[in-house]
């Protein structure tokens, strides 16, 4: 078993990247199930970041803080493998050519396409057309078995079964067809100021940053937008402000909703706002000084992403010479 994940260094990370990722990632880790021979492979996938626009003097700083939230989640790069994208050739190599098996009506197809397509219309380009191809690469050149997306990944994980069925089909078995685990509460986290709204840090407001201060968190929480009634009750028709803040209470704390209903039960929203902001800046607290000290010690975790790269190069490696004896390319 080898199970692979990885987040764009985009900005800094809020917790829907921690409860729909990263957090999930942890628990695998921990499971009675995790493979200490192959462990996890977690990316910071930088070459699917370019696809937007973006900043070129900030992407180094961008990159170091995603490895720097994977480590102080709790991802022990002594059991699994950690790097960047890009220093490893391959994925840009194996994206090549199985975009040359990848039909053009499965990529147009693509919800996320259609999507970032009308969030960047000035910017429509080929790379976020083939975005799903470097994703199946991501996953196929490490033979992966597992991929922990969310819902809307899920579609990609699903393509990228496809090309690895074309391939050994065309070419003879090669790849295993990877399959997709989706978070487990099943739930995204969306905006407080607007339920709607997955939350993303293009609204501040909005989105609960995994470095935000007490006081930060506090206010953001205070100010969260909030439903007609005064009832703490789960309906996401209905009630989709405060189902946003019961999932996140939920998520963080363990406790089920119907638990926590009971918990706030004749109270009004101040109080379950407190105890919400009670409940995340607790969870967060292990974290933010975890991170602190890996922004002290930069050079740790540059030399943590050199391994790691090292370590995926050799599998990135014997799958290319395999891959390429197979489609004749040597």
């Amino acid at each position: 078993m080898r199970i692979l994940s990885g987040i764009q260094p985009t900005g800094t990370l809020h917790i829907g990247n921690y409860l729909g990722a990263i957090k999930q990632w942890v628990e695998l880790q921990n499971s009675k199930n995790f493979d200490e021979k192959t462990g996890c492979i977690f990316i910071v996938v930088d070459l699917h970041s370019l696809t937007v626009d973006y900043d070129p003097k900030q992407m180094q700083k961008m990159i170091l803080d995603v490895a720097m939230d994977y480590l102080a989640a709790g991802i022990d790069p002594k059991k699994n493998t950690i790097f960047v994208q890009s220093h490893v050739k391959e994925h840009a190599e194996l994206s090549w050519l199985l975009q040359t098996i990848t039909p053009m009506g499965e990529l147009e197809r693509m919800t996320q396409y259609k999507d970032k397509s009308k969030q960047n219309k000035e910017n429509i380009n080929a790379g976020l057309f083939a975005y799903p191809v470097l994703m199946a690469a991501d996953i196929l050149l490490y033979k992966t078995t597992i991929v922990p997306v969310g819902d809307d990944q899920a579609q990609h994980v699903e393509l990228t079964r496809e090309i690895a069925r074309k391939f050994n089909n065309k070419f003879g078995q090669t790849f295993p067809e990877p399959k997709t685990q989706l978070q487990k509460s099943g739930a995204r986290i969306m905006s407080l100021t607007n339920p709607m709204q997955k939350m993303s840090k293009s609204i501040p407001q909005g989105c609960i940053f995994l470095t935000d201060s007490e006081q930060t968190i506090r206010e953001k929480i205070k100010t969260a937008v909030t439903d007609s009634g005064k009832e703490i009750k789960f309906n996401e028709t209905n009630k989709p402000a405060i189902s946003n803040l019961l999932t996140i209470y939920h998520l963080f704390s363990g406790k089920s909703i119907p638990e926590i209903e009971k918990n706030y039960e004749n109270k009004g929203y101040g109080d379950f706002k407190t105890g919400l902001a009670d409940v995340v800046v607790d969870n967060l607290r292990k974290f933010q000084e975890n991170r602190k000290k890996f922004e002290k010690d930069p050079e740790l975790v540059k030399k943590i992403l050199t391994q790691g790269a090292k370590k995926a190069q050799k599998i990135a490696e014997e799958t290319m010479e395999e891959v390429k004896k197979k489609m004749g390319l040597i």
